[in-house]
């Protein structure tokens, strides 16, 4: 196994920052689209510890409270993942307005080409 072609950064305290499409993560485009993303993860996550509130599971492998205390980690774990994956396309309209609040064009989408 060859160590040397991972993409582990170097301090693992300091992680790598992650960069967008858009450029270095200075760039107002990347962090708008970044805070996007960010608050489609939270509303999904919301949208889901409600959906699932009133899910019983059964005994012996559910329910208790070890169940209770960890079930808003796995929420929060699916609606990173489902807003990974593309989302429902919140992130992609919040973006689209963000950039319309700071002055800077948009992005053209696949479904609406930019004027």
């Amino acid at each position: 196994m060859n160590l040397s072609a991972s993409p582990l950064p170097i301090d693992l305290m300091r992680p790598t920052p992650q960069i967008s499409n858009y450029g270095s993560v200075t760039d107002p485009r990347a962090r708008i689209e970044k805070t996007a993303k960010e608050f489609e993860s939270a509303f999904l996550s919301t949208a889901f510890q409600t959906m699932f509130a009133g899910v019983n599971t059964s005994e012996p492998f559910g329910g208790g409270e070890g169940e209770q205390a960890f079930k808003s980690f796995l929420m929060d774990a699916f609606a990173k993942q489902m807003t990974r994956s593309g989302g429902v396309g919140l992130a992609a309209s919040v973006t689209q307005e963000m950039l319309k609040m700071q002055g800077l064009s948009p992005i053209a989408t696949a479904q609406e080409p930019v004027k």
